[in-house]
């Protein structure tokens, strides 16, 4: 979760924009609402809680025993989490400690999944982890029936930092952050599209596997989007934000079909681009907050807005975080967003043609006391494939910045965790 002082951002740069009406507070609260079947047991950022704080899910499917497919989700200091479909705790795995007192520990915030990865010693399913604390990448391969949990750690030693030249640039922190997998139909290559916090860096890492059994990786390129903006008016606009810190990208997800990326700029939109990072970025919807400039006040570090100019999008409220998708391209498939400052989800569709419409928008709400909704969410991961009889229909799991169930309603304790929802129930709830 990053909740900046910024307010928000966008225009183009030689980009396509298609949707500039300003969203009244009040859309959020029309959308229809979607309740969880399952929730995971609160995780706390404190010293008690093992300074854990859950970020972002994925899940791995079981194709021999889908009912016994497994939800990985990060933690950030307290490493990855591993979930059944009952979202019962199957495995924790902590983060890296620091090599010494004054570097910054372990801290995973993003995961993704590589399924069938070529190795030298046959095909793998991995899950790749974007280590923060040390400007990483992990990778874990996943064996369901290995003893001590499914997850082994597979990184290669020999790793080097994403973005960082030394370990006094990586204690700054401008680390790898959002994290997206990708694999090449046309070459077999698996890749890792990482973002760098703080900045609007993105690279692209090609995975590589080793006679040791380990994987590594290498950088390819790298793309900077835009921070700053031209509006519809003619002024420019950059999202306010502490000095030196620019509007960054988390949440991303590659369509698999087109190599397409969609990447969230949390203050501004969601940009579509090839995956390779080697062709334009269009923008293919805004935040709400775009174009209203904003003054940062060191004392309170929080930025005060001027005017809303009216620029903005109608559909997500700052910061567009989790990225996911459902069903199939060519009509039938879509793009999910979620809009932390108003807790909805939008879904755009994955048309060949690349328009990326909006179909709908939902909520994930309280079912009871026990069973609260999902708030500032962070992290999402959807599969829309049958998952045993738990959910026959596919599985949304989403983050819950937010924890006020029964398991996180502990006074003065921050509580974070995971919601599951049936697939089937988000599609008729949002008319899909």
């Amino acid at each position: 979760m990053h909740r900046s002082p910024r307010l928000a951002a966008t225009a183009l740069l030689g980009t396509a924009l298609l949707t500039l009406v300003p969203l009244s507070p009040a859309y959020a609260r029309s959308l229809p609402a979607v309740g969880a079947t399952a929730e995971t047991a609160a995780l706390y950022d404190d010293e008690d809680g093992g300074n854990a704080n859950a970020d972002d899910p994925a899940i791995w499917r079981d194709d021999a025993h889908p009912g016994r497919s497994l939800v990985v989700a990060t933690a950030k200091e307290g490493g990855l989490r591993v979930y059944g479909l009952d979202a019962a705790l199957v495995q924790s795995v902590p983060a890296p400690s620091p090599a010494t007192e004054d570097d910054a520990p372990g801290r995973f915030n993003n995961v993704d999944l590589v399924t069938g990865l070529r190795t030298p010693a046959g095909r793998a399913d991995v899950a790749v982890v974007s280590d923060r604390g040390n400007d990483r990448l992990r990778v874990y391969r996943i064996d369901p029936s290995r003893r001590g949990g499914p997850l082994k750690d597979v990184t290669d030693p020999a790793a080097a930092p994403v973005f960082s030249a030394d370990q006094a640039e990586i204690n700054e922190q401008r680390t790898a952050y959002g994290l997206a997998t990708w694999q090449d139909r046309s070459t077999g290559r698996s890749y890792a599209l990482v973002s760098r916090r703080d900045t609007t860096d993105l690279a692209l890492l090609e995975l590589r596997p080793t006679a040791a059994g380990t994987v590594g990786y290498r950088l390819v390129r790298t793309l900077s989007l835009p921070s700053s903006f031209r509006l519809p008016d003619g002024t420019s606009w950059t999202p306010c934000g502490e000095p030196g810190e620019l509007p960054q990208v988390e949440g991303m997800v590659v369509d698999p079909e087109n190599g397409t990326l969609y990447a969230g700029q949390e203050d501004v939109g969601i940009w579509r681009l090839p995956a390779g990072l080697d062709g334009r970025p269009v923008l293919v919807d805004t935040v709400r907050e775009y174009g209203i400039p904003g003054t940062y006040d060191p004392e309170t570090e929080e930025c005060a807005p001027g005017t809303d100019p009216g620029f903005g999008g109608r559909r997500l409220a700052a910061d567009v975080e989790g990225l996911t998708l459902l069903g199939k391209p060519g009509g039938h498939g879509y793009l999910m967003a979620s809009g932390q400052g108003d807790n909805s989800f939008a879904l755009y569709g994955r048309e060949v043609s690349g328009r990326n419409a909006y179909k709908g928008g939902f909520r994930v709400t309280a079912v009871s006391a026990d069973l609260d909704g999902s708030e500032e969410c962070d992290g999402t991961a959807a599969l829309d494939k049958p998952l045993g009889a738990r959910y026959p229909h596919g599985l949304l799991v989403v983050q819950d910045g937010h924890e006020t169930s029964a398991s996180g309603s502990e006074e003065g304790r921050e509580a974070t965790g995971f919601k599951f929802v049936d697939l089937r129930a988000v599609k008729d709830a949002a008319g899909l």
